[in-house]
């Protein structure tokens, strides 16, 4: 039930204020408590999502449209144009979801980003790179997730890694080519922004921990309500949003930070994944959620934070893949708002050294929060250490307990 792992505050808090129609490709399971009504379509299949959109607007007098998955963007703001709702164009979507589009317009506006070549052979991929300069990353040019995403670091490196980007990349729509980037060598983070009527507030900023070289899995985040890092990476923030073309919405725009300076790694034109709407909501006391339903009913949000504190979540990994044969919480740590398990004994971990991706590999999350932003990441190490999580390998026929990945 990942859906409800990862998304199940935003659709209690669009809920708590609206009443909630939902298309789905299946029928509903835990998300009935919080809905009056459903149609049962794929989102991805345009006739068939606007099909969909028109049967509920038979029925309820729809006020907004919205999603939060990143696979349905540009289908659902078509949805909203044909209902005549607000909503960014899906043309600016577009531009969002195909990362070498999104680069052509950084540099066409000042927006600095990362040198990037799109390439549809390992030829070429070879050839980008050795122009660039090692190392490079590669990337499908319409993916999320950091799927598919693997740093290169020498040119005999480099054959693997095509296929392994390739591989993801063809199960794109909006693009099935390849990009070959410059490596930006620097803390990663990502800015939480509401844009309404053109006009971009920045909501807060969440610091990254990444792992798993060459691969980029995202290992934790962490709010902090005063960020002294605001100041540096709000403005091009907002550059960024502004050059693609986004007017109305939550967006998760994802930076490094090299000597100081904010580098755009890509704009996500929705509501942050892994929880990290919620982390900013336990930080600020601004809930995003909310305010891209406010936003795609026409209404103003209400942006002003109420709270000064901070928030943290460390994803649970095994340290090798194998089968997961028990996990459980061993004592309490204060601080703590919830652990999570995603996994359950007998499940296959797979990580992404071993052909697998977070979906494969995460066990579950928690979350903690303190005063400031080292309470809350000292709480959350803490709440890690008082896990018991058990894998056995896949050579190995008796489970063992594992030393938990950094």
């Amino acid at each position: 039930m990942e859906a409800q792992a990862y998304r199940g505050t935003c659709l209690q808090s669009v809920a708590a204020h609206y009443d909630v129609v939902l298309i789905s490709g299946a029928a509903p399971t835990w998300e009935k408590e919080f809905l009056l009504d459903y149609e049962v379509a794929d989102p991805a299949d345009q006739a068939a999502l606007t099909a969909a959109g028109h049967a509920l607007a038979d029925r309820h007098a729809l006020a907004g449209v919205m999603t939060w998955t990143e696979w349905y963007l540009i289908p659902v703001a078509r949805l909203a144009r044909r209902l005549g709702l607000t909503t960014t164009a899906p043309e600016a979507l577009q531009g969002c979801r195909n990362k070498h589009t999104s680069r052509s317009l950084f540099a066409r506006h000042g927006v600095p980003s990362a040198a990037s070549v799109s390439v549809r052979t390992e030829h070429e991929a070879t050839d980008a790179a050795r122009r660039i300069g090692f190392p490079v990353v590669l990337k499908p040019a319409a993916h999320a997730a950091s799927m598919g995403v693997i740093r290169v670091d020498t040119a005999d490196e480099l054959p693997a890694a095509y296929a392994f980007a390739a591989k993801t990349a063809s199960h794109g729509v909006e693009s099935t080519q390849v990009l070959v980037e410059e490596y930006l060598d620097g803390p990663e983070v990502s800015v939480e922004c509401v844009t309404h009527r053109g006009q971009t507030t920045v909501a807060a900023v969440t610091r990254k921990t990444v792992g798993m070289p060459p691969h980029f899995e995202e290992l934790a985040h962490m709010v902090d309500a005063n960020d002294p890092l605001i100041a540096t990476v709000a403005p091009a923030a907002v550059a960024a949003i502004d050059a693609l073309g986004v007017t109305d919405g939550v967006s998760h725009v994802e930076i490094r930070v090299v000597d100081g300076r904010p580098r755009l790694i890509e704009v996500n034109a929705r509501i942050a994944g892994d929880m990290i709407s919620h982390l900013v909501h336990l930080a600020t006391g601004v809930d995003l959620a909310r305010a891209a339903a406010d936003i795609a009913c026409g209404h103003t949000p209400d942006l002003t934070p109420t709270r000064h504190q901070a928030a943290a979540i460390r994803f649970i990994y095994p340290a090798y893949s194998g089968t997961l044969t028990a996990r459980c919480v061993t004592e309490p740590t204060g601080g703590v708002e919830r652990v999570r398990f995603q996994r359950q004994a007998g499940d296959q971990l797979v990580l992404p050294q071993d052909g697998g991706d977070l979906f494969t590999a995460r066990i579950g999350y928690l979350i903690t929060t303190g005063q400031t932003a080292t309470i809350a990441q000292a709480r959350a190490q803490e709440a890690y250490r008082n896990l018991d999580v058990q894998v056995a390998a896949v050579a190995q026929a008796a489970p063992v307990t594992r030393e938990h990945a950094a």
